[in-house]
C-alpha cells in the first residue's frame, strides 16, 4: 500500500515531542492545520485527498458523490483501523467496507436521489503511517438542483464549505479541473473570500490528461497566468475506469509521473507537479507550522525548567538511606526555623512576606498597642454606678455618725475594686499573644513538611515550652495587679491629691483629649442606616479627627457627605444581621439625642473584626469611649435612694473621691499598659526565641530516634521523584526541540502576488471578459489565453467550427518564449492578433 513518505518522516519528530511532553504532563498544543478540499462537482477532490493519505477508501462516481462533509481525523497509532462516530465501538480494518459505510451513512440522511446534508460524517483512521491531522472532504459546488436537492443548493453548499474553511488554521486546496475555465473557478473565489492574502490557499489543477489535444495549462502551472501566492500544482488522478479496474495508487502515481515526464509542455517542471509534490508541499506546511509552534513551546519549557531548578537543587544528589544526609538536613531545617522565627517576630523581612494580613510580630504589636488598650478602656467604670458605690461607701464608713471629713478609706475601697478588674484584660492579652505565637511556629515549620514526624515533634516541644512560659507570665501579671492592690501610692507625682480633687472630671477629660483638630485615621467603612431609598447601606471614605468624623464619596475627599462632631458620643457593638459577614458597631448619644439626621445612632461596619478593633482604638484616641455593659435594672431604687437623697456635704465628698479615683486609676492604667507588653515580651516571646536558638536541638535529640524522626512522608518521596522526573523530562524536551529545529527546514511564505484578477473576474462570473478593444486592454489576452484552455474543453458541445481556432492559442509553447513572460500584455496579441475575438463567443 502506498503511503505518504513525507508524512512518515514527520511522524517520528511529532511523536518524540509528544512523548517528551506527555512525560512532563504538559499539554502540547501543536494544533496541526486541517486540510480542506474545495471545488466543483467531479473536480477530483476526493482523489486528491485519498492520494494525500495514501489509502483508497472514498466513494467515487460521476455527478455529486460527496453529499455530506466528511471530517477525516488521522490519528497516529500502532495498529491500522478505522472508526465512525455513528458506529461507536466498531472497528473497520477493510477500507472497502469503510467506503460502503460512507455511502450507506450518506444515503441514510440524504436519501438516494442526490440529496445533500450539512451533517458531517466523522471518520477516524488510526495508522502508524499518519500524523494527527484533520482532512475535510466537502461536497462539490453546483448551481442547478437535481433530484431531491433544494432550490437554493448553491447557497447551502457555499455556507457548508465556508464554515470549514474560515478557520485560521485550515489549509485550502482549491481544486479546479484543467478542462474548466480557471477565471470562473468557484473554489478560488471562496478561498479568496476567507483568505484574501492567499497565505492558506494552494491551487490544485486536476484532469490535465483530459485537456483537448494541442492545449495545455503550462502558463497557469508556472503561475504566470492568473497567479496565486502559493501557486498551482498539477495532478493526474485515476480515472473512473482505473478505479473500477482496481488500479493501485502506486501504479497510478507511476502513470502520473510518466505523463508529466513525457508531455512536452510539462517536462521541464515535472519535479514540481504530481501527487508526490503536492504531498511534499503539504508536509512542508505542516513542518512550517510545527517549527512556528516550537519557540512558544521552548519558552514555556524554559520557564518551567527555571522554576524547577531551585527546588531540584537539593534533590539532585539526594540518597534517602544516607544517615549523614539526614543529620545535615535536620540541622539545616532547625537553623532555617530559627532564622524564620526571628524574622517573623522581629520583622527584619524575608522572601515570604505576607501581603494579605498582619501576622507574626506585626500582629502582636497591634495586640499590644490597639487591642489591649481598648480592652482596658472597656473595663473602665460606669459613671453613674461609680458615684452610687462611692456614696454607699462613704455612708457605710461613717456608720451612725455624721461624717465631717471625706474618708480616705472610701477612696481605697473603690480603687481596689477597679484595679482588681484589670486582671481580665491582662490575661486575655496573654492568650491572644500565645495564639499568634502558635500560628508563627506552625508557619515556620511548614518547610519541615517533608519530614512529618520531625515537624510534629518540633511543634510539640516548642508549644509545650510556650505553654509553660504562658502560665509563668500570667502568674507574673496577676502578681503585678496584686502589687498595685497592696499599696496605694498617693504620693505619686501624677496623683492630683486632695487639694485639687474638687476640679470637675469632665473639664479635666476635655482638657486631656484636646489634640488640636488633628487627623487620627482614614479608611473605608459602610454606613448601614441610610434608608431604603439609598439601598440601605453604602461604602464611604471616613476621616476621623480628634473633634469630628467626616465621610466622603471617595478617597480623593472632594465631595464631603457629612461631618459629625464627636462631643458626647459613645460606641456600642451591634449584632450582625442574619447572613451578614460584616462586623458592625454604632456611634450614639447616651442622652438619647439624634446623632445623624433622624437616627439615634450611626451604624458603621467593616469586613473584618481586626478593622473594627483598629477603628475602635482610633475612636479612643479621639475621646469616644465604649458603652459600659452594666445591668441598669440592678438596684435602681437603691440608686435613687443613694443619689437623689444626698445632702450637699455628701455630694461634695462623692465628687472629691470620684476625682481622686479617676486620677489614681489613670496612673495604674498607664503603668499596666506599659508593663504588660514588656512582661509578655520578656517571659514568653524573647524566652521562646532563646529556647529555639539554644535548646530546641538538644530536646529533639533527647526525644527519640533521629533516623525514624527523619523518615520522609510517602507524599514527599513521591513529590521528590516527580520533581526529578519533570526536571529531566523538561531538559529532554528542550533537547528534542533543538534537534527538531536542526533536522527540519522552514520555508518562507511566498511574496504576495497581484491577484485582483480573481476578485474582478468573479464579481460577475457570468459576464464575458471585456473585448480587446475595450478600455482594459491588458485583460483580454489573459482571459482569452485562459479561454484557450477553456475553449478547447468546451468546444465539443458546440459545432466544431466555433472550437477550431482554440487549439492554436495554447500551442504557444512553439512560438517565441519572450512573449510568454509575465504578462507584458499589450505585446502579446501581436503574434495572435486574429485569435482572441473568435474565442470570446466560444466561452459563452
Amino acid at each position: 500500500m502506498a503511503g505518504n513518505m513525507g508524512m512518515e518522516q514527520l511522524i517520528p519528530i511529532v511523536n518524540k515531542l509528544q512523548d517528551a511532553f506527555t512525560q512532563l504532563g504538559v499539554h502540547m498544543q501543536l494544533d496541526l492545520p486541517q486540510i480542506a478540499v474545495v471545488g466543483g462537482q467531479s473536480a477530483g477532490k476526493s482523489s486528491v485527498l485519498e492520494n494525500f493519505v495514501g489509502r483508497d477508501f472514498l466513494p467515487r462516481g460521476s455527478g455529486i458523490v460527496t453529499r455530506r462533509p466528511l471530517i477525516l481525523q488521522l490519528i497516529n497509532s500502532a495498529t491500522e483501523h478505522a472508526e465512525f462516530l455513528h458506529c461507536k465501538g466498531k472497528k473497520f480494518t477493510d477500507f472497502d467496507e469503510v467506503r460502503r459505510e460512507i455511502e450507506g451513512e450518506t444515503d441514510r440522511i440524504t436519501g438516494s436521489n442526490k440529496g445533500i446534508s450539512n451533517i458531517p460524517i466523522n471518520l477516524r483512521v488510526y495508522s502508524p503511517n499518519v500524523l494527527n491531522l484533520t482532512l475535510i472532504d466537502l461536497p462539490g459546488m453546483t448551481k442547478v438542483p437535481i433530484g431531491d436537492q433544494p432550490a437554493d443548493i448553491e447557497h447551502q453548499i457555499r455556507a457548508m464549505i465556508m464554515q470549514f474553511i474560515k478557520r485560521d488554521n485550515s489549509l485550502i486546496l482549491a481544486v479546479t479541473p484543467a478542462n474548466q475555465d480557471l477565471a470562473n473557478s468557484d473554489a478560488l473565489k471562496l478561498a479568496k473570500d476567507v483568505d484574501p492574502a492567499g497565505v492558506r490557499t494552494i491551487g490544485v489543477i486536476t484532469k490535465l490528461d483530459l485537456m483537448d489535444e494541442g492545449t495545455d495549462a503550462r502558463e497557469i502551472l508556472e503561475n504566470k497566468l492568473l497567479p496565486l501566492r502559493r501557486g498551482y500544482i498539477g495532478v493526474v488522478n485515476r480515472s473512473q475506469k482505473d478505479i473500477e479496474g482496481r488500479k493501485d495508487i502506486m501504479a497510478a502515481l507511476g502513470a502520473e509521473r510518466k505523463f508529466f515526464l513525457s508531455h512536452p509542455s510539462y517536462r521541464h517542471m515535472a519535479d514540481r507537479l504530481g501527487t508526490p509534490y503536492l504531498q511534499r508541499v503539504l508536509n512542508q506546511q505542516l513542518t512550517n507550522h510545527i517549527r512556528d509552534t516550537l519557540p512558544g513551546l521552548r519558552d514555556k519549557l524554559q520557564k518551567q525548567l527555571l522554576a524547577l531548578e531551585k527546588d531540584v537543587e537539593q534533590f539532585k544528589h539526594f540518597r534517602p538511606d544516607d544517615p549523614s544526609i539526614k543529620t545535615k538536613a535536620m540541622l539545616q531545617m532547625i537553623q532555617q526555623l530559627q532564622s524564620d522565627f526571628e524574622r517573623t517576630i522581629e520583622g527584619s523581612g524575608s522572601a515570604q512576606i505576607n501581603t494579605l494580613e498582619l501576622s507574626g510580630g506585626a500582629k502582636i504589636n497591634r495586640l499590644f498597642h490597639e487591642r489591649f488598650p481598648f480592652e482596658l478602656v472597656k473595663m473602665e467604670f460606669d459613671e453613674k454606678e461609680l458615684r452610687r458605690e462611692i456614696a454607699f461607701a462613704i455612708r457605710n464608713i461613717h456608720g451612725i455618725r455624721v461624717g465631717l471629713f471625706t474618708p480616705d478609706m472610701a477612696f481605697e475601697a473603690i480603687v481596689k475594686k477597679q484595679i482588681a478588674r484589670l486582671k481580665e484584660p491582662c490575661l486575655k492579652c496573654v492568650d491572644l499573644v500565645v495564639t499568634e505565637l502558635s500560628n508563627v511556629v506552625r508557619f515556620c515549620t511548614e518547610k519541615m513538611s517533608r519530614y512529618p514526624r520531625l515537624r510534629e515533634e518540633t511543634e510539640r516541644i516548642i508549644t509545650s515550652y510556650v505553654r509553660n512560659r504562658e502560665q509563668l507570665c500570667k502568674d507574673h501579671l496577676v502578681l503585678l495587679v496584686d502589687c498595685e492592690l497592696a499599696y496605694m501610692n498617693t504620693n505619686h507625682e501624677d496623683f492630683i491629691g486632695f487639694a485639687n480633687a474638687q476640679q470637675s472630671t469632665e473639664n479635666s477629660n476635655k482638657a486631656g483629649r484636646k489634640l488640636g483638630n488633628q487627623v487620627i485615621r482614614k479608611g473605608w467603612m459602610c454606613i448601614h442606616n441610610l434608608g431604603i431609598m439609598k439601598g440601605g447601606s453604602r461604602d464611604y471614605w471616613f476621616v476621623l479627627t480628634s473633634e469630628s468624623i467626616s465621610w466622603f464619596k471617595d478617597e480623593e475627599e472632594r465631595e464631603k457627605k457629612y461631618m459629625l462632631p464627636l462631643d458626647g458620643l459613645k460606641l456600642r457593638d451591634v449584632e450582625q444581621g442574619f447572613m451578614s459577614r460584616r462586623h458592625t458597631f454604632a456611634l450614639f448619644n447616651p442622652e438619647g439625642r439624634n446623632v445623624y439626621k433622624d437616627y439615634k445612632q450611626l451604624e458603621l461596619s467593616c469586613e473584618t473584626q481586626d478593622e473594627v478593633d483598629t477603628w475602635k482604638a482610633s475612636f479612643l484616641r479621639a475621646g469616644v469611649y465604649p458603652e459600659k455593659s452594666t445591668d441598669q435594672s440592678n438596684g435602681d431604687e437603691g440608686g435613687n435612694e443613694g443619689t437623689s437623697s444626698m445632702d450637699p456635704m455628701l455630694e461634695r465628698q462623692v465628687e472629691t473621691i470620684r476625682n481622686l479615683v479617676d486620677s489614681y486609676m489613670k496612673i495604674v492604667t498607664k503603668t499596666t499598659r506599659d508593663l504588660v507588653p514588656k512582661t509578655i515580651m520578656y517571659l514568653i516571646i524573647n524566652d521562646a526565641k532563646n529556647f529555639i536558638n539554644g535548646e530546641l536541638l538538644a530536646h529533639l535529640y533527647a526525644s527519640g530516634d533521629q533516623s525514624s524522626m527523619m523518615e520522609e512522608s510517602p507524599e514527599e518521596a513521591l513529590k521528590r521523584e516527580e520533581m526529578l522526573r519533570m526536571y529531566h523530562a523538561c531538559k529532554e524536551a528542550l533537547r528534542i526541540i533543538g534537534d527538531v529545529s536542526m533536522a527540519t527546514v522552514s520555508t518562507p511564505v511566498p511574496p504576495p502576488v497581484k491577484n485582483d484578477w480573481l476578485a474582478s473576474g468573479l464579481d460577475n462570473p457570468r459576464l464575458s471578459p471585456p473585448s480587446p478593444g475595450g478600455p482594459r486592454r491588458g485583460m483580454p489576452p489573459q482571459s482569452g489565453s485562459l479561454g484557450g484552455g477553456g475553449g478547447g474543453s468546451r468546444a465539443p458541445p458546440p459545432p466544431p467550427a466555433t472550437g477550431r481556432p482554440a487549439p492554436a492559442i495554447p500551442s504557444r509553447p512553439g512560438p517565441d518564449q519572450g512573449q510568454r513572460g509575465p504578462p507584458s500584455l499589450p505585446g502579446r496579441p501581436q503574434g495572435q492578433a486574429g485569435l482572441p475575438p473568435p474565442l470570446i463567443p466560444s466561452r459563452r
